[in-house]
């Protein structure tokens, strides 16, 4: 019996001293694995395979996909829309309805918050610009 209990307290001693030395990991374990910031230009870039910036462009001004001829020899040309100014609720609309060009992505409001405060932190001096201009009007 001695030897069952002494097995058992070296045994907690030990397991003690592991939870001592992994503490400060658990402690930190509920921050995140990367920042908000990161996760919205992760999922810019690609989010479920095809990146919002091959049609928005790398700031969300919005760039050529694609020119070409019509039947009639004319230039057309698709280009996507500038989403810099768009709002958080009609990103979260135009992700989650369907058009003709862009894919419709099934992202959460959660994940489309995080692209929209990245494009706004990304395009602060352009914004800001836009906002004076529009103010001295």
């Amino acid at each position: 019996m001695y030897y069952i209990k002494n097995s058992l307290g070296e045994l907690t001693s030990h397991v003690i001293k592991r939870l001592l030395v992994f503490l400060p990991l658990l402690l930190g374990a509920s921050e995140d694995f990367i920042s908000h910031d990161e996760y919205g230009q992760m999922l810019y870039n690609n989010p479920r395979g095809v990146s919002c910036s091959q049609c928005h462009g790398d700031n969300g001004e919005g760039c050529v996909i694609v020119s070409f001829k019509d039947v009639d020899g004319e230039k057309k040309v698709i280009k996507g829309l500038d989403i810099r100014q768009e709002s958080l609720s009609s990103m979260i609309n135009s992700v989650n309805t369907y058009h003709e060009i862009m894919p419709r992505y099934y992202l959460t409001n959660e994940e489309v918050n995080a692209i929209y405060d990245y494009l706004k932190k990304k395009n602060e001096g352009y914004l800001s610009k836009f906002k004076e201009s529009n103010s001295s009007k």
